[in-house]
């Protein structure tokens, strides 16, 4: 569960941090803090490229000229998904919230240092709960590996593709902002969505991120750029798989 925290006051967000990484150290190696900043235009440029799961954002922000609930509601218009935790040192502040519609899953009033670390660190148990439950749920188009003892959600819409590992039974998947390893099936992949395609005996690829195909080598390239092959027997079905899965998406 990746973490974006946004408090300009230094001491506050280093303190929000280190407990954040204290419960991950020894509780939880899936969380991990991606972004801590002062300044809202960080996390405005970060939504741009990247997806936090988790956001802890200051509502004053003093000295910005992006406020903590415009903040949020950027990040909420991006992402309808991801948890938003304010924290703030007047707890009339919370009301606002209401206004925006933001749909904030904890507020936290700064308080002793005691009780704001309890704070911080129930809400991070709920949202890491609801992480998990969102990775598991067929309703959402989110898919979730186990990479050792970390767990991972990964958006349908970011995976490239899958390819088997050189390591029995493992396979190395290929997504927007990395590539990682895991143990699993291709056969269980292909059954998931629509969009993904059994092309070939050691892969499944997104057919919304084919760029190319090569008929006569029989391979497909990825909007990434990777390589995959395409078994002769697939190769037609492979275009009629695409011409479909397109028509549908113009529909939609």
């Amino acid at each position: 569960m990746n973490i974006v925290i946004c408090e300009d006051n230094y001491e506050h967000l280093q303190f929000i941090q280190s407990q954040i990484l204290k419960y991950s150290t020894f509780h939880e190696p899936s969380i991990e803090i991606v972004l801590s900043t002062g300044q809202a235009e960080d996390v405005l440029s970060f939504i741009e490229e990247q997806r936090g799961d988790c956001y802890f954002l200051d509502i004053e922000l003093n000295n910005e000229k992006v406020k903590g609930l415009e903040l949020a509601a950027a990040i909420r218009k991006k992402d309808p998904l991801t948890n938003i935790i304010f924290i703030t040192q007047h707890a009339d502040q919370l009301q606002l919230t209401f206004s925006y519609k933001i749909a904030a899953l904890d507020f936290i009033v700064k308080d002793s240092p005691t009780l704001l670390s309890k704070q911080i660190i129930d809400a991070l148990k709920v949202a890491f709960e609801r992480y998990k439950q969102l990775g598991e749920s067929k309703e959402e188009p989110i898919f979730q590996i186990k990479i050792g003892e970390k767990i991972k959600n990964i958006l349908l819409d970011d995976i490239y593709y899958f390819e088997t590992s050189h390591i029995i039974h493992k396979i190395m998947l290929y997504e927007k902002n990395g590539c990682y390893e895991y143990y699993g099936k291709l056969k269980e992949i292909e059954k998931i969505d629509d969009r993904f395609f059994r092309c070939h005996k050691s892969y499944v690829i997104n057919l919304q991120h084919v760029k190319e195909i090569n008929k006569k080598d029989r391979i497909i390239i990825m909007t990434n750029g990777g390589i995959c092959q395409v078994s002769h027997r697939n190769l037609r079905l492979l275009q009629r798989r695409l011409d479909e899965f397109l028509c549908n998406c113009l529909e939609k």
